[in-house]
């Protein structure tokens, strides 16, 4: 077990000069201290493969992957090798760089919805230009997207719609629409309520919710066939909002900044066969160097041409650092690495694998109804529930803790290349001695094993 407890006092030195420095102690929320039990370490060093290491040197095993950005493993020589000969070309350089437009082919090549790319640095830059790109294209207002997914964009127009909404005007959020993923009443209303007035529908493909019908579940067939043989295929929701958009005029969006790179290396577009107008992509496609991009039709995308005489301009993405060539090698290298590789068909079968281990040690330990995962094996989550069979997350703060003593960080469940026998066997271990102490938990009271307080949503309205 790692050597961690909440009351040494250079770990609590770290916090204070993290929050101290960087409002939220972390440059991304779900990095906070918030969102780990408290024995987790407050910062980490240096990753390798599917393992970190924080200050004191403790290695962890990492089911976070740098929020899933990492796909292949950290600090993968290869990866690394590509972005330093683009360092040694100079980094970032005073016009367009033959590396860029290497990088913008290959993604066109990659993914048959895409004739043309704008690259970015961060994932919320390239969904906000989307928004933009269909707003200027159809000349109309409104965007729709789903309350089940919880993040698309830092920018005011959709955090506007969340429970956080200080500093943000309510007419900045005040276009976009909130439908539920899955039912397509509910998105038909929205175009029926607001007729010719929507310029877009932007959602995730998937995530642990699928686009098929009810009653195929959790499809057994995956990943070795895909949708698009599939009898159901018109049932499925992906379908139907195409089709929504199609006799409205408005475009789809997909935003596959979690999707891509690991459904499919062409997208959850390629895997459900079904084309959106315009894509998001950001994340495993550069395994965790800073690239973000947003892709589409030509026809769609060209309202940011500069070589159309007399069109009106459209500004739509102008970043210094959003061809910097280092994360574009990056990427080019990643794209070569998962052709080669089927990284894909990897992530699938540890993710069944993981499944399985949940499912059968949670039926030996009693829980099977308490702490299971949902989701495809490829988009896993793991629930835990209460003595009342509540969802809680001071249960999934004891489970996380109890892996953390065990050296495995999981506060979800993101997959690498780099996990492999070693890591599901060190998993599997893990996991058998936190569901003991979590079954002790629900004879008891969870708040007599949870060292310091429960996690909480990210998304609410006061600390």
């Amino acid at each position: 077990m790692a050597d961690m407890t909440t009351s040494d006092s250079d770990f609590q030195q770290l916090r204070a000069r993290l929050h101290r420095a960087i409002p939220g102690g972390a440059h991304t929320y779900s990095r906070g201290d918030d969102q780990f039990p408290a024995i987790a370490p407050p910062v980490l060093v240096r990753g390798k493969g599917a393992h970190v290491w924080d200050s004191r040197g403790n290695c962890y095993l990492d089911y976070g992957m740098a929020l899933r950005a990492v796909t292949l493993g950290y600090a993968d020589a290869r990866v690394n090798a590509a972005a330093a000969a683009e360092m040694e070309k100079g980094v970032n350089l005073t016009r367009a760089t033959l590396t860029e437009l290497q990088a913008a082919e290959t993604l066109i090549d990659l993914v048959p919805s895409v004739d043309m790319v704008k690259f970015g640095k961060n994932g919320s830059n390239v969904t906000t230009a989307a928004l933009k790109i269909a707003r200027a294209y159809t000349g109309k207002r409104y965007v729709c997207v789903p309350r089940q997914q919880p993040f698309f964009s830092f920018d005011d127009w959709f955090i506007g719609t969340t429970a956080i909404k200080r500093g943000i005007p309510t007419e900045q959020s005040a276009a976009t629409l909130v439908f539920d993923y899955g039912d397509t009443a509910s998105l038909r209303r929205l175009f029926e309520e607001h007729p010719q007035q929507i310029a877009a529908v932007m959602l995730e493909p998937a995530t642990t919710l699928i686009p098929c019908p009810p009653d195929c579940d959790v499809p057994s067939c995956w990943p070795a066939q895909s949708c698009a043989n599939c009898s159901r295929r018109e049932d499925n929701f992906l379908r139907q909002a195409r089709k929504l958009c199609d006799n409205a005029g408005a475009l789809l969006i997909f935003d596959e900044m979690i999707t891509g790179f690991r459904w499919h290396l062409a997208g959850a577009q390629t895997f459900f066969d079904v084309h959106p107008d315009l894509t998001t992509f950001g994340k495993g496609m550069a395994n965790g160097y800073s690239v973000a991009a947003v892709g589409g039709k030509r026809e769609v995308m060209e309202v940011g041409a500069i070589d159309r005489p007399g069109m009106e301009r459209t500004f739509l993405l102008s970043t210094t650092h959003g061809a910097e060539m280092t994360g574009l090698g990056a990427f080019m290298e990643t794209v070569r690495i998962y052709k080669g590789e089927d990284v894909c068909a990897h992530l699938w079968r540890y993710g069944r694998s993981l499944q399985e281990a949940f499912a059968s040690l949670s039926a030996k330990h009693g829980l099977g109804s308490y702490v299971y995962t949902e989701g495809p094996a490829i988009s896993l989550n793991y629930i835990t529930r209460d003595r009342d069979g509540e969802v809680s997350l001071a249960f999934r703060t004891l489970l996380a803790q109890e892996l953390l003593k065990r050296g495995v960080m999981m506060p979800w469940i993101a997959i690498s290349q780099s996990h492999g026998a070693s890591e599901l066997e060190q998993t599997v271990a893990a996991l058998d001695g936190a569901l003991e102490v979590y079954a002790q938990a629900l004879e008891g009271k969870v708040d007599d094993f949870l060292i310091g307080p429960a996690i909480r949503p990210v998304f609410r309205t006061h600390n």
